[in-house]
């Protein structure tokens, strides 16, 4: 056996599975608890199309001074944000607070 001719088809080889690798990048997407309607829909359709590219999103809220004693209108708008997203995306981390941001991460639903 031909060990360059070995190689060569190793190579190409390599090669084309790297062409066929997708890379998911992680985009971020910062709401807050007092979030406006169309502030809302301008950042749900960004999550939307980044969700289309196959990229994962990450939602995070972060709450400043008394916002923090109500941290259940932050969870609400983040759980409305999950829901108009509906059937296209997979929740894989759930919010939860990390200090002062509450963080969720959503990826594509490839399943659909």
């Amino acid at each position: 056996m031909d060990h360059s001719k070995y190689r060569y088809d190793q190579q190409k080889r390599l090669k084309e599975m790297k062409r066929n690798q997708v890379v998911v990048n992680l985009k971020e997407i910062r709401l807050s608890p007092t979030i406006e309607m169309h502030d809302f829909n301008t950042k749900l359709k960004h999550a939307q199309r980044f969700i289309g590219d196959g990229d994962k999103v990450k939602l995070s809220i972060r709450f400043y001074g008394r916002m923090l004693a109500h941290t259940d209108i932050g969870m609400e708008t983040m759980n409305k944000f999950v829901e108009e997203l509906g059937e296209s995306i997979i929740v894989e981390a759930k919010p939860k607070m990390e200090g002062r941001n509450m963080i969720a991460i959503l990826a594509p639903n490839t399943k659909q």
